[in-house]
């Protein structure tokens, strides 16, 4: 027997594993599954150049659980190793200035593993002792059994073992109890070892007979050792990559739209399949779907830092061996390799959606709503993703037709640019409360956009600035006569006093609640043939409170009221038959001229006796815009009665 301490300059190696990887500490049995694997990987390896001879016999790694000796094993039946490899590979810890480099990485678990090769001494953040029993495939190599009880000292000793291959023994700590439990295990090995080239076997298969669960003579084979991303596509029909979707996410009920699959291998090597699922609204929730894996090795779900924000809202895998198992946040953000399959990735994505879009509009027009929001997210947040998708990105009418913006501009440049060369682009978000401004915009050939994705008003704003005189204005906005102002504003024969008292004897009856919704009102002549009094609402400040929602910085306008202005039409009958009856009258009013205050005396028309009419006119203005509701909604119906 051999007796050592592990090639570390510090005692401080083991403490340092146990505690700061504690919060990752289920990797242990990623590591040393990973390393497994390898070991027969290996093995392949040199039986395909004649180095290892005969046939190679069961390769299958096998995991298993002896409650009664607290003893969680790993066993593969790989290359082995001899006790002068034991020594090399696990003995010796290949860094010096341990004092240093401990310090520095204390606090960065992955850092530690990821660049020192430590993934086997994860297993001391489980166990209170490991041991490893190990046979070469070398000839004439003795098995050699190494054990250390969770500090530089070790014992090495020659064994008997009967098969090729090597048995990581966790004595595990009382304090996870958890890795004993079958589910536990198993969990792990889905989630980290599901695609995995090598058989991983855990267990026998189990089926429900007669109301109870039996154990087969099957083992439970946890991997697919042969997932589609790995496959030629040629060699894949569509139900193949709807069956990998669902292979992937279980719980899925719905379909993909299409998908992705990603191949190559020079400058980097990559794989993978990325999927484009319906996405309705809410960017939160469909984050974290795309899953990294490193030759096979699931390593996260958590992928912001290796594709750009928007590409998260994707399903999938990739897969790279040049992205490493484990490595601190920071790194991915500064590695090149990251950054370069950040790039490919968006280039393949955005080249695959105009390829779609070329083969079949119409197709592509139909699956626009389940993906828009995809695509719209990319545009504001990647201005390479923006320069491509501005050929496919696009928007729908009330009449159902999708166009680019480019084709939507063709369509509407004879009509709908305004005396100062500006084309207007009319947009709803609720067809049903804008219907009386939407047919009065018919009316005058205008067409309208439907504008009610979560990131429409941000798209909007984009397109305004990457256009010259192009704007995007709600129906509701605006009189139609101003929103695509063709000629001046025509005038009305009224008198300042006329217009004063009609602005305050409409501002008296209207309903007050400043803190959360304010009224102007205002006298403008739109046409005879409009509503007698209708709201509008100012488009750069509701564009910026709706921003609010979701831009940070903009909450200043988020907590803003909302407000509308009533407009008074003078153009109407009704209008000019109410300034017929109003009556004038002399009032005092003060006024500062030079610096100093005068009293001056104004004639101020003012309704009298028409209030009912007047309350009348607002609720219909209210009820145009969808304002009426609950009381103010009742009232107005008993008083519409009162009046016929």
């Amino acid at each position: 027997m051999a007796k050592g301490n592990i090639g570390v300059t510090s005692d401080n190696i083991f403490p340092v594993i146990k505690k700061f990887l504690y919060s990752d500490h289920e990797i242990f049995l990623r590591e040393l599954i990973s390393n497994a694997v390898d070991a027969t990987q290996k093995l392949k390896t040199l039986s395909s150049v004649g180095e290892v001879k005969g046939d190679l016999g069961d390769l299958r790694v096998r995991v298993s659980i002896d409650k009664k000796k607290k003893t969680l094993t790993v066993s593969d039946h790989g290359i082995g190793m001899t006790a002068e490899e034991v020594d090399k590979y696990i003995n010796q810890i290949a860094f010096s200035g341990a004092e240093e480099f401990l310090n520095q990485y204390k606090d960065k678990a992955e850092a530690i593993i990821g660049h020192f090769g430590l993934g086997f001494y994860s297993a001391f953040m489980v166990s209170k002792k490991v041991e490893i029993f190990s046979q070469s495939y070398k000839e004439d190599a003795k098995a050699v059994h190494w054990s250390c009880e969770g500090s530089p000292e070790y014992t090495m000793e020659d064994t008997i073992k009967s098969e090729r291959g090597t048995d990581i023994v966790l004595h595990i700590d009382d304090e996870f109890t958890q890795y004993l439990e079958d589910a536990t295990i198993e969990g792990l090995l889905k989630k980290y070892c599901k695609f995995l080239p090598v058989e991983i076997a855990f267990g026998k298969k189990k089926e429900w007979k007669d109301g109870k669960e039996v154990e087969l003579d099957e083992e439970n084979i946890i991997n697919d050792v042969n997932p589609a991303w790995t496959r030629k596509p040629a060699d894949l029909k569509d139900e193949d990559y709807d069956k990998f979707y669902h292979e992937l996410y279980p719980m899925q009920m719905d379909e993909p739209l299409f998908h992705i699959h990603l191949n190559v291998d020079y400058p980097f090597n990559l794989t993978g399949i990325l999927y484009f699922p319906k996405i309705k609204s809410n960017l939160d929730v469909h984050r974290n779907k795309i899953q990294l894996y490193c030759n096979q090795v699931y390593v996260t779900d958590e992928v912001e830092n290796i594709v750009p924000e928007y590409l998260t809202l994707l399903h999938g895998v990739i897969d790279s061996p040049d992205i490493p198992l484990n490595v601190s946040r920071s790194y991915l953000q500064s590695d090149n390799n990251v950054k370069k399959i950040s790039g490919y990735i968006t280039k393949k994505v955005a080249d695959k959606l105009a390829e779609l879009y070329k083969a079949d509009k119409d197709e592509f027009a139909k699956k626009w709503d389940d993906i828009k929001m995809f695509i719209q997210f990319g545009m504001l947040t990647d201005e390479k993703f923006y320069e491509k998708a501005v050929g496919f990105a696009l928007y729908k009418n009330l009449d159902g037709k999708y166009s680019t913006l480019e084709e939507y501009k063709d369509q509407v440049r004879d009509k709908q640019v305004d005396k100062d060369g500006n084309m207007v682009m009319l947009y709803t978000n609720d067809p049903d409360a804008h219907y009386t401004y939407i047919e009065r915009a018919k009316a005058k050939g205008y067409d309208v956009l439907l504008m009610d994705g979560e990131l429409d008003v941000h798209i909007m704003s984009q397109a305004e600035q990457k256009n010259e005189k192009l704007r995007f204005v709600r129906i509701d906005s605006d009189t139609i006569e101003n929103l695509i102002k063709k000629e001046e504003t025509a005038k009305d024969n009224y008198t300042d006093e006329q217009k004063e008292g009609l602005r305050k004897a409409f501002e008296n009856l209207l309903p007050s609640d400043a803190d959360k919704l304010k009224y102007y009102v205002t006298c403008e002549a739109a046409a005879a043939d409009a509503l007698p009094v209708f709201l509008t609402q100012n488009e750069f400040m509701r564009r910026m409170k709706e921003m609010s929602a979701h831009q940070q910085g903009m909450s200043f306008y988020g907590q803003m009221p909302d407000s509308y202005n009533l407009v008074v039409n003078t153009a109407h009958p009704l209008i000019q038959e109410l300034v017929a009856k109003e009556t004038s009258e002399q009032v005092n009013e003060e006024v500062e001229k030079d610096g100093k205050k005068e009293t001056v005396v104004k004639t101020v028309c003012a309704l009298s006796g028409e209030d009912e009419r007047l309350k009348q006119l607002i609720d219909i203005a209210l009820l145009a815009s969808g304002q009426l509701k609950g009381e103010a909604l009742a009232k107005f119906v008993n008083r519409s009665v009162e009046l016929l």
